[in-house]
């Protein structure tokens, strides 16, 4: 149970600073005109692809985060229940 919580912690940790990251990096890249600039038409090409994939791995890590953190709590829940013993009221034929 308490995997499930851990791994949605690190999975949503990892994913919104690998989005943050990719952001940034993708800010200080630009200039004073607002245009990115990129040393030859190969590395424009193949940083986009990177950080479109880097991306894409973020959304999924930030969704299955999310995911696990609501299977913890939904886990959390069940066991609660079932540790929570009702009292069955007491009827004047059982005492007989």
């Amino acid at each position: 149970m308490m995997e499930t919580l851990v791994i949605g912690i690190i999975m949503l940790t990892v994913g919104i600073a690998l989005y943050y990251w990719i952001s940034r990096r993708k800010f200080y890249r630009r200039n004073v005109a607002g245009i990115e600039g990129f040393s030859s038409f190969e590395a424009s090409v193949i940083v986009r692809l990177l950080e479109r994939l880097g991306r894409w791995i973020s959304y999924i890590l930030i969704i299955f985060g999310i995911l696990s953190l609501f299977a913890y709590n939904s886990i959390r829940k069940k066991e609660k229940a079932k540790t929570e013993v009702v009292k069955p009221a007491e009827s004047s034929d059982q005492r007989r």
